[in-house]
């Protein structure tokens, strides 16, 4: 069952350091700080996720921003009923998450293509109108739903566990707070676990049968294959991985808002699965980082500091650089992304991961042209 090929156990393990060792390759870039690492390792979670459904089926959902803030507020709920520990909350996270998705999924997989892709959008835009306006009860619409000292928390209180005499209280972990760099490495052993669960999926009989489907989908039901448990169980999982990815943000931030049900948080994660190499294992993972990256460091850099950065230049030339740069950074990151994603699509149409394989075999093509040439020169001597 835990079993890997020693290829995928290769992966895993490389993988793994390369996400633990985060805050020493981080820091040359500027984002060794907690929080930034945090949204690394959770939005690389639901990019997974994600990519167990468009990558192996090739059915592209805008409509998954809607299981990442059903986690979250589910995860709020728990904390404000049953306790401030992540274990019951990132549970019930993942449980609602997968019932909605079912109850989604029934209904958005009746269609295919662009029709489904456009069922899915409507379901989230639905999801984030009524978290934001009609259920106000529930989710506290546009404030968002927070904690508070006097909240119940049966579970706490039946334990006899007690809160802090001041400040609110924090989401922890078997009694242990996380915060700072204890929260990222709690999510970062998530995100390996999600990492090998993928990896298993990609391997098994479901995930061949999953890619199947995706080759073709009419060949596969003349073989006796009835699609549909298949394809809405993929489903089910995909909103299972968002859902946790929502729990673990309530879990860094206890706090829940309807913004992150907008199409938005969807079109983000599609570009994310696109950017990386869809239907691969690292692909989307990088393309998560690659983007969180630009939003969070880009996003933060304003007028003085590319006058500082410009300042070897001759005044006039100086202003020029700045007024152009200044269009494509701070809020105008989005520019930045745009450009980097055309180039992308462009020149690298199956993403980075795809892209890197390509320089690693151009490399060791011309690595063996030139042994089999010194060969021959060796021969003619």
């Amino acid at each position: 069952m835990f079993s890997l090929s020693r290829k995928d156990f290769t992966l895993l393990a490389v993988f793994s350091v390369i996400v633990m060792t985060m805050p020493i390759w981080l820091q040359p870039l500027g984002a060794a700080y907690p929080g930034l690492m945090q949204k690394f390792v959770i939005y690389a979670i639901f990019a997974i996720g994600f990519n167990i459904l468009f990558g192996l089926t090739g059915y592209l959902s805008f409509g998954h921003a809607a299981f990442l803030g059903v986690g979250s507020y589910t995860a709020v709920w728990s904390f404000k009923l049953l306790s401030m520990d992540m274990i019951p909350a990132l549970f019930f996270a993942v449980v609602f998450a997968g019932i909605f998705a079912l109850f989604i999924g029934f209904f958005s997989l009746r269609r295919s293509g662009i029709y489904f892709s456009i069922l899915t959008l409507a379901f989230a835009q639905m999801s984030y109108s009524l978290a934001y306006s009609v259920l106000t009860p529930i989710t506290n619409g546009e404030t968002g739903l927070l904690i508070a000292r006097d909240d119940p928390r049966a579970i706490d209180t039946m334990l006899g566990v007690g809160q802090s005499a001041s400040g609110m209280p924090m989401p922890s972990l078997i009694g242990i707070e996380l915060g700072g760099y204890g929260g990222f490495y709690i999510c970062a052993l998530v995100l390996i676990a999600c990492f090998f669960l993928s990896q298993k999926i990609f391997a098994s009989p479901f995930g061949m049968a999953l890619r199947g489907i995706k080759s073709n989908p009419t060949r596969m039901i003349y073989t006796g294959f009835n699609t549909k448990p298949y394809m809405l169980t993929a489903f089910v999982i995909s909103g299972m991985f968002a859902g946790l990815a929502g729990g673990l943000l309530a879990v860094t931030d206890p706090i829940a808002g309807a913004e992150r049900m907008q199409w938005t948080e969807s079109g983000n994660l599609v570009l994310m699965t696109i950017l990386g190499g869809v239907g691969t294992l690292l692909g989307p993972v990088i393309g998560a980082w690659v983007i969180k990256y630009c939003e969070n460091i880009f996003s933060a850099i304003n007028t003085q500091m590319l006058n500082g950065f410009f300042e070897f230049l001759p005044d006039g030339v100086q202003s020029v650089a700045v007024t152009v740069m200044s269009k494509f950074v701070g809020e105008g990151w989005h520019l930045t992304l745009g450009l980097v994603f055309v180039l992308i699509v462009v020149f690298l149409p199956g993403g980075l991961v795809e892209g890197a394989e390509k320089l690693r075999h151009r490399f060791r093509r011309r690595s063996d042209t030139y042994d089999l040439a010194a060969d021959a020169q060796e021969k003619r001597t």
